[in-house]
């Protein structure tokens, strides 16, 4: 494994195995940690699977300025750690919710770069979001840096009930459900900003010719499940499917599941290692 620390306008991230890149991003208020299953998964089948802390989350570098949270400038940094000659070959790309997002219009505006997309629950317009959630982002009533004085005790029980909250259950394990804790405390207020500035990227979706899955939970409460299907339809080269019994992170809930079908489509359209 590779460790990158993190230090001021640093990207933290780790690397597992070697051969063909994978660049998995996470969504928002949570850490390459949520990678956890698929990272052995994909250097176990001869990948160079790398991980990394969005800017303003887990170890990165956090702007102090809430103003810098804003999409526009997170594609730009994270453009800038992918853009590295580390990293100078076509890349398979997965993303989870807003690190779907990131994929996506990194797709479209650098399509010599990716080979393919992996999309789990993606965001990809803000017609997706529940009604509260898209007002919420347009006129804020809470200062999002409340969320960083909240008690940790009073976090982890948020985090319960969304569990509890799905059909199954306690989907979480033990350890993911505290490390939603934590990466929740270990955020900046400001990326509770970022959602404000994005785009509806529908219409740009039949441009990406990339091969494409995407996979969501069935029971998804953060971002419609209707909505998934019709990402799939637009993208030209895209297959996919829900996952039955999970919620808006199945590539942690239902680990075994999610890592089977991504190897499984890697294989298919002849990304070997």
């Amino acid at each position: 494994m590779k460790n990158f620390p993190a230090s001021e306008k640093t990207v933290h991230s780790i690397q597992q195995g070697t051969g063909a890149p994978v660049i998995l991003i996470h969504g928002l208020a949570a850490s390459l940690f949520d990678w956890n299953e698929l990272l052995p998964e994909l250097a176990g089948a001869g990948y160079a699977a790398c991980a990394l802390d969005l800017p303003g989350h887990g170890q990165s570098f956090k702007p102090d300025d809430p103003g810098e949270y804003t999409l526009e400038n997170l594609f730009a940094q994270v453009c800038g750690w992918i853009d590295t000659p580390q990293l100078n070959e076509p890349l398979i790309l997965v993303g989870h919710s807003l690190g779907g997002y990131l994929a996506i219009q990194y797709a479209l505006r650098r399509p010599e770069r990716v080979r393919a997309l992996v999309l789990a629950d993606p965001f990809y317009t803000p017609a997706q979001m529940p009604f509260y959630l898209q007002f919420y982002y347009r006129h804020p009533l809470v200062d999002p840096g409340i969320v960083a004085r909240l008690p940790k005790w009073l976090i982890r029980q948020m985090v319960d009930l969304t569990s509890l909250s799905l059909r199954n259950g306690f989907a979480l394990s033990e350890e993911a459900r505290l490390q939603t804790t934590a990466d929740y405390q270990r955020a900046h207020p400001g990326i509770f900003n970022l959602l404000r500035s994005t785009h509806d990227l529908t219409p740009c979706l039949p441009a990406i010719s990339q091969p494409t899955l995407v996979l969501w939970g069935e029971h998804d409460q953060t971002l419609s499940p209707a909505s998934f299907p019709k990402i799939v339809e637009q993208i030209p080269r895209a297959s996919g499917g829900p996952i039955p019994g999970a919620g808006h992170v199945p590539h942690q809930s239902h680990a075994r599941e999610f890592n089977r079908r991504v190897l499984e489509f890697l294989r298919s359209v002849n990304i070997s290692p």
